[in-house]
């Protein structure tokens, strides 16, 4: 019996290939903002009286149902901002060079 073996010529992470192919099927705009309306809802807290969300140009809109969530929240925009763009740093797939969809400059609270 002859005993085959597999040549790594071009092995790479699996991590790698799978970015590649985000990049290459143009799929990593739709993923990033999927992946800032995730952050939000993990770092506000808001996220059961959060109604719309819609990110263009590097702004954030959050339509809220609770007024007094929303004052709230103004007073931490800031601090929002900070920790929603460090929740992406540190998410594997989030993807930096995306000329489309990128950091979080501003949150606008309707």
């Amino acid at each position: 019996m002859e005993t085959y073996r597999i040549k790594r010529k071009n092995a790479v992470p699996l991590s790698s290939a799978i970015k590649e192919y985000l990049k290459e099927a143009h799929l990593t705009t739709g993923l990033n903002t999927r992946r800032i309306f995730a952050a939000w809802d993990g770092v506000s807290g808001a996220a059961p009286f959060t109604i719309k969300r819609y990110f263009r140009s590097g702004r954030l809109y959050i339509t809220l149902n609770s007024s007094v969530v929303r004052e709230q929240l103004k007073m931490r925009l800031g601090l929002l901002t900070e920790r929603l763009n460090e929740a992406l740093s540190r998410d594997e797939f989030f993807s930096t060079d995306d000329c489309n969809v990128s950091w979080v400059e501003e949150i606008i609270l309707k």
